[in-house]
């Protein structure tokens, strides 16, 4: 019980519902003003996620990639950096595993789908710890030469995809063999791109909190985020553990860069910009406040916010870009705590004296 009590404070809890509740409501104050109904918007919106099984399976789909770049984030900065380059992580893991898929689609379905998976999550990775590497050995920002990689990847990506993979007739890479897809319960979502990439992102989640809370490679890696100078000299290695974090960091970003291949769209395009996968983590790590667990709820509520607005747009003729409003809205509310606290702090005082009288 006391664990729960910890887990379920004020700040980790309410908070985060109240500048949702916050972010919902300056939503419907834009629709009020632009002469929208935000009532039969929000039920437009719910109707477009749950009304039927393939929109909700697709939403599921939606979440998915979500939740590994918001973990990449999050794990970065919990560990003392700031990953801005999940989004070519994800071009790189993309890359890699369609090149694995397509190379090796004579094997068993066995064997290329865990080499698949296992190419994107060390691309990804790989990709990242340029950034780890130069910030360790040559003091160099990690936002800066991530930004960077997020260009690198995105040519180096299309060069692979257009010299070697290319679909002839087409701006995209071939189809991989159906052994290679991840693709499962379609039947039951009608034939929604669902896949099992949805598991994988939560079992990432649980590995990210008991890696980071429950073994002495975690510890470092928080102590060494929090306070490098500190950990440096209580003798642990500063720049192993920044490689490190953002290796792992990678990985996350690179599995939702495979699994959007191999489970939804079955062929990597050439992108004329950059697909924006990354950026949407970083929104996400905000909404889950940087914890594994905020970051799959975080997602949840994103992937819902982002499939519903189309549903907003056709069933109440409600600009999809209010929905953006909502998400800039609840992370504002977010970030800016004190405000969230002002709100609540007079509710809170109000039932501890109904309880005292």
């Amino acid at each position: 019980m006391d664990r729960l009590r910890k887990i379920f404070t004020m700040d980790s809890l309410v908070l985060p519902l109240v500048a949702i509740i916050l972010g919902l409501l300056v939503g419907a104050v834009v629709m009020l003003v632009g002469g929208y109904n935000p009532l039969t918007a929000y039920g437009a919106l719910i109707q477009r996620v749950i009304g039927n099984p393939y929109d909700f399976g697709e939403t599921i789909r939606q979440i998915t990639p979500l939740i590994f770049t918001g973990l990449a984030v999050a794990f970065a900065f919990r560990s003392g950096m700031f990953n801005i380059g999940a989004d070519g992580q994800v071009l790189i893991g993309m890359t890699s595993a369609t090149a694995v898929s397509l190379s090796l689609s004579s094997l068993p379905s066995a064997v290329v789908v865990p080499l698949a998976v296992i190419a994107g999550g060390l691309g990804g990775g790989l990709w990242a710890a340029i950034a780890g590497y130069l910030k360790a050995k040559r003091g160099i920002n990690e936002v800066i030469t991530t930004i960077m990689l997020n260009w690198t990847a995105l040519y180096l990506s299309n060069y692979v995809i257009r010299h070697f993979f290319l679909l002839k007739g087409q701006n995209r890479s071939e189809n991989i063999e159906a052994s290679a897809a991840m693709t499962f319960l379609n039947d039951i979502f009608n034939n929604a791109r669902i896949h099992w990439g949805t598991v994988v992102a939560l079992l990432a989640a649980a590995f990210f909190f008991i890696y980071l809370w429950k073994t002495k490679q975690g510890y470092e890696m928080r102590s060494v985020g929090l306070n490098p100078n500190a950990a440096e000299y209580a003798g642990m290695n500063v720049g192993r553990n920044v490689v490190k974090a953002m290796f792992i960091s990678g990985v996350f970003a690179g599995l939702a860069g495979t699994f959007e291949v191999l489970g939804v769209f079955h062929y990597q395009s050439v992108f004329a910009a950059s697909p924006g996968y990354g950026f949407d983590g970083i929104a996400v790590a905000l909404l889950g406040m940087n914890h594994p667990f905020g970051v799959v709820l975080g997602a949840i509520l994103y992937g819902v916010l982002t499939y519903g607005a189309a549903g907003m747009s056709f069933g109440a003729g409600v600009p999809p870009e209010i929905i953006k409003i909502v998400i800039g809205s609840i992370i504002f509310f977010i970030a800016a705590q004190g405000i969230v606290k002002l709100i609540v702090k007079p509710l809170v005082l109000k039932r501890k004296k109904e309880k005292v009288l």
